[in-house]
């Protein structure tokens, strides 16, 4: 039960953390297209960032589960081997006795194995922002963009786009033969429709 109220105890600095990396994401990529995102984010907006880019793509979560299960695998493996000489060199100067010490190891071992997956997380979300920022804007300044919906605006000209992303607020666009990132507000987008690939 003890574990359980400390899981309970760090679940908000946990989200909380979820939440600064999301907007840190966002942010990166945004400056790298010269806009800045936090002037178009609602509070909404950025509680939802981070759970938005988690379940956007099952290959980020898969990832993030897998670097989590690895770390896991890795501690319980030199738990098992803490005897053997490689064991003893990574534990460095910590000896293991009997039982009792290696459930204290086990107890220090925990804010290591918190700290591995806060760093893993946030080197995935820096890189998601810094390589998804990288490519819009090479694409856009080559035009090489892979338009994917088709949008109705209040004029009534539907024109063919590449969605950048889109908030609760604003939709983020380049139109078709354009470099210059649009930021519409959702009242003036009539309809959004998904170009089917080929």
């Amino acid at each position: 039960m003890k574990y359980l109220e400390k899981i309970q105890g760090l679940l908000p600095l946990g989200y909380l953390y979820l939440i600064i990396l999301g907007l840190l994401k966002e942010s990166i990529l945004f400056y790298q297209l010269d806009v800045n995102i936090l002037k178009y984010s609602s509070i909404t907006d950025i509680l939802i960032s981070p759970l938005a880019d988690m379940t956007s793509s099952p290959i980020l979560i898969i990832v993030v589960i897998s670097v989590i299960l690895f770390f896991f695998i890795i501690q319980t493996i030199i738990f098992r081997n803490s005897h053997t000489n490689w064991g003893k060199k990574l534990l460095g100067n910590y000896k293991i006795d009997n039982e009792v010490d290696k459930k204290g190891l086990r107890k220090a071992m925990i804010p290591i194995f918190g700290l591995l997956v806060a760093i893993e997380l946030l080197a995935l979300f820096v890189g998601l922002g810094i390589g998804q920022g990288n490519i819009i804007k090479k694409r856009i300044e080559s035009q090489d963009l892979k338009y994917n919906y088709k949008i109705t605006s209040g004029s009534g000209a539907p024109a063919d786009i590449y969605l950048i992303d889109i908030n609760s607020t604003y939709y983020f666009y380049v139109s078709k033969g354009n470099k210059n990132i649009i930021i519409a507000p959702v009242g003036n987008i009539g309809t959004l429709e998904v170009i089917k690939k080929n």
